[in-house]
């Protein structure tokens, strides 16, 4: 029977896998907002799992451009790809807000994935998840304009509204510069797509959220723009 702090990690939650010969293999450390969890081309391999906070994993072009992937909140984990094929930091990760991670040495993290099937299909679906979500992105960004990857990348961000059939909402609202990262462009060119989408009925801004009016309609001139370029 699992015990112990690493039980309470979802990722290793397994009926019958014991967990205790692992806990002092492993240490638990707390982070400070802004910092740096892992660097590019660290040649470290532990992997980190969210027992608190939220963090942003952070790509850079050769010329220094920094492109936002995503966010990642308690119970989610990065750093397997390096435990798995031991090279070096592909990302940056830097803290968004105070917490702590359980960090899981490279040796360990094999083990605990070959010793459990079912554990191992969980790592399986789970890459295999963000493969499609970075080939629907590369697809969006090879194939889309500027407004349409907006359009996009909004979307994904939402979550359905509250008592608001058909209405989705993005909490808190997105900073520009956040989202210009996150879609390869300019702050000043988010923030002419937010005032014409707004004079559109598209958006609009309440306190603490984005609301995004017609979801429907967005979702439908993305699938149109594809198939335009198609």
């Amino acid at each position: 029977m699992a015990t112990g702090r690493l039980a309470s990690i979802p990722f290793f939650k397994e009926p019958g896998v014991d967990l205790s010969p692992f806990e002092t293999r492993c240490h638990w450390r707390r982070f400070d907002e802004n910092e740096t969890l892992v660097d590019y081309d660290d040649i470290s391999t532990d992997v980190y799992f969210l027992a608190m906070g939220e963090v942003r994993i952070l790509n850079r072009s050769q010329s220094g451009k920094e492109v936002i992937l995503g966010e990642m909140r308690t119970g989610a984990f990065f750093g397997e790809l390096a435990a798995l094929d031991g090279i070096g930091r592909s990302a940056n990760v830097t803290a968004l807000t105070r917490g702590e991670v359980c960090v899981v040495p490279a040796p360990v993290f094999r083990q605990i994935v070959f010793a459990s099937e079912a554990i191992a299909d969980r790592l399986f679906r789970l890459l295999a998840k963000r493969v499609r979500e970075l080939n629907t992105r590369l697809m969006e960004h090879a194939l889309l304009d500027l407004r349409h990857r907006l359009y996009a990348e909004l979307l994904r961000l939402s979550v359905p509204r509250a008592g608001q059939d058909g209405e989705r909402v993005v909490t808190p609202p997105p900073y520009h510069h956040v989202l210009a990262a996150r879609i390869g462009c300019r702050r000043e060119q988010v923030t002419r797509e937010f005032t014409v989408m707004a004079g559109e009925g598209l958006i609009d801004r309440t306190r603490g959220a984005l609301v995004i009016r017609r979801p429907d309609l967005l979702e439908a001139r993305v699938q149109e723009a594809l198939r335009e370029d198609a």
